[in-house]
């Protein structure tokens, strides 16, 4: 190439843009060095992002999956001179940027356990003698003294911690490894420092700041995670099995037929590796050009996957979600989740790797009552078998529980991920896609009735507003008696009774969905309360539209309850947590643990309490194996009562 008519090598030119510049507020042309990625233009939050870090020298940046965040670091280190510093987990995305870089004159290069020591020792030497622009390097290489060593020598203008939710105990995807970060970045004072992260709520940002030892202060940039080009959908079914239908229906409507003309790929991830080698087989027998993987695979077959799945070989990877992180290839065009994930952010982050080059992409998520289950018992029993410390359950569980809550919740799917991430800036009151934005577009209610109910629901909420939760504010909608009311003449006010024709299970159910909907909130603990926000408040007073799916109203089979003596029959109990289907095996179960402590003489409650009959609903189990994961269901119960509990779960289902 040529610069003012003299030949310049090209991998000289951003070495050309690295002058010298002061330290406290570097004078850099961030547009010229744009142009020279070949981008025209910065993405939502990028240039204020880099303008930030060069000015205030340390920047926690939170974007999403495919926003941009690498370019945030990757162009900075090109005019800063000397040799920026990358830590990653992630050893695709450190050599796909590595060779990225190196095409466009970059002098790049990567440290890893995967490379040959002999290479490993060869590229130490070259980063000594300064000869590279950019490294990066595994969390683990920290540990070396050798690497400090070095990094103490060099002129290192910044360091860029990818992925830096991991060095959080809270965060879904913690790894040891990170925790020494924060005493290499404190060995090299003189550096600029940004921490990188997809997924971060506020208690991991706070966290983030505190290992890598950032002061309170430091600047926080949430932007980008509005995806509008995505289709946000999600489907609950009864059963596992009824899957498949609905992933050849999404794969047909994103990439078309088997064996067509291919019009992008597609990801499934399943939630077990036996799932990705079933599903991936019976699509082949479909057609299809399919793939597994997951982490029991041997490394070169795992290897061999992505390179297929990069090259555009494959039609479909179906995956755990060990697949996917830092390949960028723009063209995937549904991401099916054939169960929940651990949280919004694994969601968000696993979703995002769909329509990466703007184009529409679609996002399927299901869920079975029996995987909010099977989610809690493996949380229980942690990674190693060993219990799980409370606090950290209690943390995941909250995680795992708002990702249901979303997928049940009926506003916009956009917006409500958008305010879960704190980047209210960019909700757009209502995407116009996703699946609870197209059934408002169709709903048979009448808008002013669901204004009316929704508006009814929130008085509820600003009548308990700080004082009690959810639970209180559904009893006064119903016009159920309750000490909390009576105490504090609640049960006198107009409220009481207002949503009186709706089960209260429906009314939570619906006080649910504006709490997604961001018209309510909680504060406190560990027994939080809920109140109104302005926005709810807003709704409440007809000042904004009320745009929400109403819950499905459930019928709830059972006669009156009869306190005399007679045959009556006894009302179903209350479960809010039941579809209608769990709710007839739960009935089921009642009557054969009662029978069942009757031939026994034992109280009822010796058999299986209500919540174990409550979780064998929702597990709806077929072997001892999968009973066994109910609350409750040690080796003697299962000994003593597990065929019956079976039998009994069949029949209610065949009946």
């Amino acid at each position: 190439m040529q610069r003012d008519g003299v030949a310049v090598d090209p991998r000289n030119v951003f070495r050309c843009l690295s002058f010298a510049v002061p330290d406290a507020s570097p004078s850099v042309d961030l547009d010229a060095g744009l142009r020279r990625f070949g981008f025209e233009q910065f993405r939502p939050g990028q240039r204020e992002a880099m303008e930030t870090l060069l000015e205030r020298r340390r920047l926690l940046l939170v974007a999403p999956t495919g926003g941009g965040k690498s370019l945030t670091y990757q162009l900075p280190a090109t005019l800063l001179g000397g040799t920026t510093i990358v830590i990653s987990p992630l050893v695709a995305l450190m050599a796909d940027q590595v060779a990225s870089m190196s095409a466009m004159g970059v002098r790049a290069t990567y440290l890893a356990a995967t490379l040959p020591g002999d290479e490993v020792r060869a590229r130490m030497g070259a980063i000594a003698r300064g000869e590279f622009d950019l490294v990066y390097v595994a969390p683990e290489r920290l540990a070396f003294g050798g690497f400090r060593g070095i990094a103490q020598q060099l002129n290192v203008p910044l360091v860029a911690v990818d992925e830096a939710h991991c060095i959080s105990e809270w965060g879904h995807d913690f790894r040891p490894e990170y925790m020494q970060i924060g005493d290499f970045v404190q060995s090299l004072p003189k550096a600029r420092l940004l921490a990188c992260t997809a997924t971060a709520t506020p208690i991991v940002r706070d966290e983030i700041l505190s290992k890598l030892g950032l002061p309170d202060d430091t600047p926080q940039i949430v932007k980008g995670f509005a995806r509008p080009n995505l289709a946000l959908k999600v489907k609950e079914l009864r059963y596992a099995k009824e899957r498949d239908p609905h992933v050849d229906a999404a794969l047909g409507e994103a990439l078309g037929s088997p064996g067509g003309e291919r019009r992008g790929t597609g990801i499934i991830y399943a939630p077990t590796r036996k799932a990705t080698q079933e599903q991936a087989r019976r699509l082949e027998e479909l057609g299809w050009s399919a793939a597994h993987y997951h982490a029991g695979m041997t490394g070169s077959h795992r290897d061999e996957v992505q390179a297929q799945f990069i090259d555009g070989q494959l039609d479909v990877v179906v995956a755990t979600n060990a697949f996917g992180m830092g390949i960028d290839r723009g063209d995937v065009r549904v991401v099916v989740h054939l169960a929940p994930p651990s949280s919004i952010e694994a969601y968000y982050q696993e979703v995002g790797r769909a329509g990466r080059d703007g184009d529409p992409a679609l996002g399927l998520l299901m869920y079975t009552p029996s995987d909010v289950q099977l989610r809690r018992r493996l949380l229980e029993r942690g990674a190693d078998g060993e219990p799980t410390p409370k606090a950290i359950f209690e943390h995941k569980w909250g995680l795992f529980l708002e990702l249901m809550r979303w997928a049940e919740g009926g506003s916009c799917r956009h917006d409500a991920i958008l305010r879960y991430f704190s980047d209210e800036a960019e909700t757009m009151g209502g995407c116009g896609k996703c699946d609870a934005c197209l059934h408002m577009g169709e709903e048979s209610h009448d808008p002013e009735e669901v204004s009316l109910i929704v508006r009814k629901a929130l008085s509820g909420i600003a009548r308990v507003h700080n004082r009690y939760g959810l639970t209180a504010a559904s009893k006064l909608l119903k016009g159920n008696k309750d000490p909390r009311l009576e105490r504090s003449g609640l049960d006198a006010t107009r409220t009481f009774g207002a949503l009186a024709e709706h089960s209260e299970a429906w009314i939570t159910k619906l006080l649910r969905r504006c709490v997604t909907a961001g018209w309510a909130d909680f504060v406190g603990d560990p027994h939080p309360v809920v109140f109104l926000t302005d926005d709810g408040k807003e709704v409440m007073a007809g000042r904004r539209p009320a745009r929400l799916v109403l819950p499905r109203a459930v019928e709830v089979k059972g006669g009156a309850s009869k306190r005399s003596g007679g045959s009556g029959t006894r009302s179903k109990v209350d479960a809010p947590d039941l579809d209608e289907a769990a709710l007839e095996v739960f009935e089921a179960l009642r009557k054969y643990r009662r029978e069942r402590a009757k031939d026994d003489g034992v109280p009822p409650y010796v058999v299986a309490s209500d919540r174990t009959l409550r979780d064998v609903a929702l597990l709806r189990p077929r072997t001892l194996d999968e009973l066994g994961l109910a609350h409750g269901i040690g080796p003697a119960k299962l000994e003593k009562y597990g065929e019956g509990l079976l039998a009994c779960v069949a029949q209610a289902q065949v009946g």
